[in-house]
């Protein structure tokens, strides 16, 4: 393979493994929020012992995200160089800000969550929670900045460089942080996130029932857990659409490929399918007209279709449609999941059936798909461009890097991170077969 290939692969191989643990301090530190605000005001002991426990393997996750995820700060600067470049000023400023604004703010007060319960008092404690969960919110802020600057740049100038060359400059700060996609973006990313978590608590919650181990904590623990996943799973739907309305009038080629729409022309909204882009078409299970009535108002309006693009400048619509329909797919299996969950709640009926307790220890795995495939729907979606109509991915790439040199680093972070990630595995279980060893005090933190 070529150096372009090779580095694509190793910084999506690197990115995705990363990915796997920021949505989970996402997620967690709002249900952190909640458990801990439920002791605060109720004095249960039992909301304290929920909430030292999940605090645990927030630790643990936290530290894995960190670890995993400076190592993409690195491949800028060395496998992609042309890119960092075009657009230090405008990307450096944002993982500057996430740096300081974020992960500072969110490492500072780990240390206090972690090591303060029996030093601090209820008020500060829980303040110090709540700064945890917005430094985590925080640093997806400004990543979703940058990344979204990408998909629809704003805010910016070209200018010539000393060496010959462009690069972007920034002329108005704000508007390159609310870029047209940001917002739209970053409420699906916050909902996605939200769902890790609430799903990993249902998960380990659902497990605990079933053994018949820590009942009163692991029914306490579903609860909480299912009401944000009942609101994250909602509200994902909606700031899906919203996400497909942004990108259907700022990047039609990527709608096009999300649904596999060859001709301009009204469109139906595919269950399922496969594309044929040698001949332009795509067989499969639509419902007429869907898409069209959702992007324009109308089931009779026009969609812009791949043919109105030049076949260069098409992303690879087959993978993009299959990864588009998994995460949508797989979406929807969320929303039943959770309402399902909350009508046997309604009906008093939560903790009966050892079938959906078994559903729920399985569900931790969903978010974590969906996240994924929204990625890769997203970043392929773009191509052939690294940033949207400004710079091909052909042309970010170091000029120097040899294809022998990354596939050496593409070899020694697959070892590294399968280490990694078997210690990850076999602390978070040791953690959670562990359960409430902690015992609370008797007039703890008042």
């Amino acid at each position: 393979m070529d150096a372009l290939t090779l580095a694509r692969a190793q910084f999506g191989f690197t990115i995705a493994f990363h990915y796997i643990f920021p949505p989970l301090s996402i997620g967690l530190g709002l249900i952190l929020v909640l458990m801990e605000g439920s002791y605060f005001f109720t004095r249960k002991r039992l909301y304290l012992e929920m909430a030292r426990f999940w605090a645990r393997l927030f630790g643990l996750i936290f530290a894995m995200g960190v670890a995993t995820g400076i190592v993409m700060e690195f491949e800028f600067g060395t496998n992609w160089a042309s890119y960092s470049r075009f657009v230090g000023d405008i990307f450096g400023s944002a993982l500057a800000a996430e740096g300081i604004f974020a992960f500072f703010l969110e490492s500072g007060f780990l240390a206090l969550l972690l090591f303060g319960w029996n030093r601090l008092k209820a008020r500060t404690h829980l303040f110090a929670t709540c700064m945890v969960c917005l430094g985590a919110h925080f640093s997806a802020v400004w990543i979703v900045v940058a990344n979204s600057w990408q998909q629809t740049p704003a805010g910016y100038h070209l200018v010539g460089q000393p060496g010959g060359g462009i690069r972007a400059e920034v002329t108005g700060f704000w508007e390159a942080v609310l870029n047209p996609s940001t917002l739209c973006r970053l409420g699906h990313v916050f909902m996605g996130a939200w769902q890790a978590g609430a799903f990993a608590v249902l998960s380990v919650s659902a497990y605990y029932l079933l053994k018949k181990k820590n009942r009163d904590f692991a029914q306490a623990s579903l609860k909480i857990a299912l009401v944000v996943a009942v609101v994250a799973s909602s509200l994902q739907l909606v700031s899906g659409h919203e996400s497909a309305e942004v990108v259907s009038e700022t990047q039609p080629a990527k709608l096009a490929a999300y649904e596999g729409h060859y001709e301009t022309a009204p469109a139906g909204l595919y269950l399922f399918g496969w594309v044929d882009e040698k001949n332009g078409q795509t067989h499969g299970v639509a419902l007429p007209g869907l898409l069209s009535w959702l992007v324009t108002g109308k089931t009779g309006g026009p969609v812009t279709g791949l043919s109105a693009f030049a076949p260069d400048k098409r992303p690879p619509v087959n993978f993009v449609f299959q990864t588009y329909h998994a995460m949508v797919g797989i979406g929807m299996a969320l929303i039943a999941i959770a309402w399902f969950g909350l009508f046997l709640w309604w009906r008093g009926r939560l903790f009966n059936y050892g079938w959906y307790l078994k559903v729920l220890v399985a569900s931790v795995l969903l978010p974590q798909a969906a996240n994924q495939l929204g990625w890769f729907s997203a970043e392929v979606g773009r191509q052939p461009y690294i940033v949207y109509n400004l710079m091909r991915t052909a042309d970010a790439l170091s000029k120097t890097v040899r294809p022998g040199e990354i596939l050496a680093s593409i070899i020694l972070f697959g070892l590294i991170y399968l280490l990694l990630f078997i210690l990850f595995i076999y602390l978070l279980n040791d953690k959670i077969q562990h359960g409430l060893h902690m015992k609370v005090e008797e007039g703890h933190r008042a």
